[in-house]
C-alpha cells in the first residue's frame, strides 16, 4: 500500500509557499504565489486556491504554518501582525474549503519542527529558531518537545522606545522592528533613497560595500542581543536562523549576532552557543507544515 502524502502550506507576509510531501519530508511538487492581503476573505480564498493548485493523488491531509497566534484547542487564528487574519476558526474554515483534515500552527513553530527533525537541529534536545522575513517569527524545541504556544519572540523589546513595529502591532523597538526584512529596507532607504530595498542592501554587502556591511552588522548586533536574552531564558543548544532575509544575509548578520549574543549570555552558554542558517532554507516552513499534517495521520 502506498504511503499517504500531505500538502504543506507556509504563509508569509509576502508569499505563500505550498508543496506536496511524502512521509520523509521530501517535496514532490511546489507552488508559490503572492500572499493576498486585501482582506481576510481574500486571504482565505487564496490559501484554498494554493491547496487546489497542487496534485492531490494520495494526499490525505493539509498542514498550514501561519504568521499568527493559534489556539491549539480550537484551531482559531487569534491574530496576525502582517496579514489580515484575526479571530478566525482557521482549522474549520480551511477544512470546509479543501475537504481534507487540516492542521495549523504558527509558521515559526513549524519551521522549528522541520529543522529539528530533518535539518540543522537533528540530534538536539533544545533549539531556538528565528525566521527573519517580512517580520520575525520564533519557534522552540524544549527538552525534545516542540513548543506549541504563541512564542511571539519577534515581539520582545530590544530597543526601548525604538522604531515603531509594523502591521497591527502598536509596540516600539521590538525585534521585528529592528531585525526583519523591513528593517533592512529602512536601512537601504537611509543609505540610498526611497527606491532602495533589503535585497540591494544584501547584494552590496556581499560585494564589499562598507556602508551596507555596517548596516547589516548593526542589524546583526540587535538580533544577537535578543538571542542572548533567549539563551538566558531557554538555554538552547542551537539557534537556527531562517526566513528569506535571514538566509539571504547569512554571515553578514549572523557573525555580528553571535558576537553580541555571547556578550549577553550567562556562562557557560556563551562559550558553546552556535548560530547557524536553516539547513532546509526557505522550505523549512513548508516542510514543517507538511510534518504537522503527517501528525494527523498517526
Amino acid at each position: 500500500m502506498t504511503a499517504p502524502r500531505v500538502i504543506g502550506i507556509d504563509v508569509g507576509g509576502t508569499k505563500i509557499l505550498a508543496g506536496v510531501l511524502d512521509s520523509d519530508g521530501t517535496v514532490h511538487a511546489r507552488h508559490e504565489v503572492a500572499t493576498p492581503t486585501g482582506s481576510q476573505d481574500e486571504l482565505v480564498d487564496g490559501l484554498a486556491e494554493a491547496v487546489r493548485s497542487l496534485p492531490h493523488d494520495g494526499v490525505a491531509a493539509v498542514g498550514f504554518g501561519i504568521p499568527s497566534r493559534v489556539d491549539q484547542r480550537t484551531g482559531v487564528a487569534l491574530g496576525a501582525v502582517n496579514i489580515p487574519l484575526s479571530d478566525l476558526p482557521f482549522r474549520d474554515a480551511m477544512r470546509e474549503r479543501v475537504g481534507l483534515p487540516v492542521a495549523v500552527d504558527n509558521d515559526a513553530n513549524v519551521a522549528a519542527l522541520a529543522e529539528w527533525r530533518l535539518g540543522a537541529g537533528r540530534g538536539v534536545d533544545d533549539l531556538l529558531m528565528l525566521t527573519l522575513g517580512t517580520g520575525v517569527g520564533g519557534g522552540l524545541i524544549l527538552d525534545g518537545t516542540p513548543y506549541r504556544g504563541w512564542a511571539e519572540l519577534g515581539h520582545v523589546v530590544v530597543v526601548a522606545g525604538g522604531p515603531p513595529c509594523q502591521g497591527t502591532c502598536t509596540g516600539h523597538g521590538h525585534l521585528e522592528a529592528v531585525a526583519s526584512g523591513n528593517a533592512a529596507d529602512r536601512e537601504a532607504h537611509r543609505l540610498w533613497g526611497p527606491d532602495a530595498h533589503a535585497e540591494q542592501l544584501v547584494e552590496r554587502g556581499k560585494a564589499g560595500d562598507p556602508d551596507a556591511r555596517d548596516a547589516l552588522a548593526g542589524i546583526g548586533r540587535l538580533l544577537g542581543a535578543a538571542i542572548g536574552s533567549f539563551v538566558n531564558i531557554f538555554g538552547p543548544d542551537l539557534v537556527v536562523i531562517g526566513g528569506g532575509f535571514g538566509i539571504g544575509a547569512g554571515d553578514l548578520v549572523l557573525g555580528p549576532a553571535l558576537e553580541a549574543a555571547r556578550l549577553e549570555t550567562l556562562p557557560p552558554s556563551g562559550e558553546t552557543l552556535r548560530i547557524v542558517e536553516a539547513q532546509l532554507g526557505e522550505e523549512a516552513g513548508l516542510v514543517g507544515a507538511g510534518l504537522l499534517a503527517l501528525e494527523l495521520l498517526g
